[in-house]
């Protein structure tokens, strides 16, 4: 694997060892949100792990076992809405566990392909403007991740969870 996947997929790992300082928190922290009338913590960690798993069992996934990718557009708001939903509903320690284990298996998954796997661009056979390329995909979520992970490092430093 070259340099330049390797720096990617380190700076994608990142999310993991955010999540695991997380699984510390208390319930009610969990529940509270950044700012009033925004997402609570465990809304955006479910949102995160939601991603992860989708993009994994539909495309990762796939791409390492030699499948056709199957993303779809997907209505953010709807998938935003269920994520939110998701984290209602589950625990905590569920919620950090799978964003671990998703996160990881991308990683893994993605060090196990060739660099033609890696760079090759995977077409959606049903749309054809769908292309899925592996390097795109980690600066986009690294980009995604830190949109997350920052405010969240500032709420909980100043609450002094950090």
């Amino acid at each position: 694997m070259n340099k330049e996947m390797e720096q990617l997929l380190l700076a994608f790992e990142e999310w993991t060892l955010f999540a695991k300082t997380l699984s510390r928190l208390e319930e009610k922290t969990w529940n509270s949100s950044l700012e009033k009338g925004k997402w609570t913590i465990k809304s955006i960690v479910s949102h995160m792990m939601l991603w992860d798993r989708y993009f994994y069992k539909e495309a990762i996934e796939k791409i390492a076992l030699n499948q056709q990718i199957t993303l779809k557009h997907l209505d953010f708001d709807e998938f935003n809405r269920k994520a939110v939903e998701y984290g209602n509903r589950t625990e905590p320690f569920e919620i950090v566990d799978k964003a671990i284990t998703y996160r990881h298996k991308i990683m893994n998954d993605i060090r196990g392909l060739s660099e033609e796997q890696l760079y090759q661009r995977y077409v959606d056979p049903e749309n054809k403007d769908n292309v899925f390329y592996i390097p795109q995909y980690l600066k986009d979520f690294i980009w995604h991740d830190q949109h997350h992970m920052e405010p969240l490092k500032q709420y909980l430093a100043g609450e002094g969870l950090l």
